[in-house]
């Protein structure tokens, strides 16, 4: 597994901290414990004072860094760990219910944090704020099992109105993870989980894959949220709160994204900067081996 061409890629793409959390989480799932380690390591050399890790440059994200701390922990970096859970469970900006802010110096909710926070509070025994997360975010972001990309609390209103499909693949995926470090969670999480995950399916265009926005037939075509959504159910699957009916739509999932996999490069995402354009990214890679793993457990 170490020589697959989609990993070979992944570790030697530039990846932010959110980049390298998801990293880490599909290293653990494929069983590489000591190259997700190495990573972890990396990112708590890069730790701010305030306690996120893996921060490089003028870093503006408040959660992002959240999704390296199952790597830290696994890697017995206590302190760094420590420090992480504190800044999102205590310091970190949020609304007045708890929700959290996803920049620094902003009021803005967006869907990304459900996969950045939620399994963290589930990995380190939280549950009771990874529920609270989701809801909070579901309240502001979510319309019919699908997600809008940012709501800005100072306003009330969405910032960002679209059903993008990354976001709603984050929450999905997010969700999904946190039930399986603490199943516990399938009681108040798994039907919202299902919610978006069939909300997105029924969006499928003829090529099986999506619109970067779910209900646009003329956004760009989108394969992440593919991937995301595979992984989703491959983990529901295996974890008992999805049905195995599910599997057939993983199965076609996967084949739509296959033919887009190019000399160890997933093409045709939601492309790194800026996100807003076709092109490749580090957490496309990582997502892409993150469904291949789930497949091994759920078949």
């Amino acid at each position: 597994m170490r020589d697959h061409p989609v990993l070979l890629t992944l570790l030697a793409m530039q990846r932010q901290n959110w980049e390298q959390g998801v990293a880490t989480h599909a290293l653990l799932d494929l069983g590489l414990g000591d190259l997700a380690a190495r990573l972890a390591r990396d990112a708590a050399v890069h730790q701010s004072p305030d306690g996120r890790l893996g921060t490089i440059g003028d870093d503006a994200g408040s959660v992002n860094s959240g999704a390296i701390y199952e790597a830290a922990v696994l890697a017995g970096l206590t302190g760094a760990a420590s420090k992480q859970l504190d800044w999102i469970v205590t310091a970190a900006p949020r609304a007045a219910d708890g929700t959290l802010f996803h920049l620094l110096g902003g009021r803005e909710v967006w869907a990304d944090t459900v996969y950045m926070a939620v399994p963290m509070l589930a990995f380190a025994g939280r549950p009771e704020l990874a529920v609270a997360q989701v809801e909070g975010h579901r309240a502001r972001l979510c319309t019919g099992g699908l997600y809008a990309a940012r709501y800005d609390e100072a306003t009330s209103a969405l910032a960002a109105p679209e059903h993008w499909g990354t976001g709603s693949g984050w929450v999905a995926a997010g969700i999904a993870r946190a039930i399986r470090h603490d199943p516990a969670l399938a009681g108040p999480l798994a039907g919202h989980a299902r919610e978006v995950l069939d909300a997105c399916l029924a969006c499928r265009r003829a090529d099986g894959l999506f619109g970067n926005v779910l209900d646009d037939p003329g956004s760009f075509t989108e394969a992440n949220v593919a991937q995301m959504l595979e992984y989703t159910i491959r983990t529901g699957v295996a974890g008992g709160w999805l049905p195995a009916s599910y599997l057939g739509p993983a199965d076609s999932l996967r084949a739509a994204v296959a033919p887009l996999v190019e000399d160890g490069w997933v093409t045709s995402v939601c492309g790194a900067p800026t996100f807003d354009r076709p092109g490749v990214s580090a957490e496309a890679q990582a997502f892409h081996l993150l469904a291949l793993a789930a497949g091994r457990t759920a078949g």
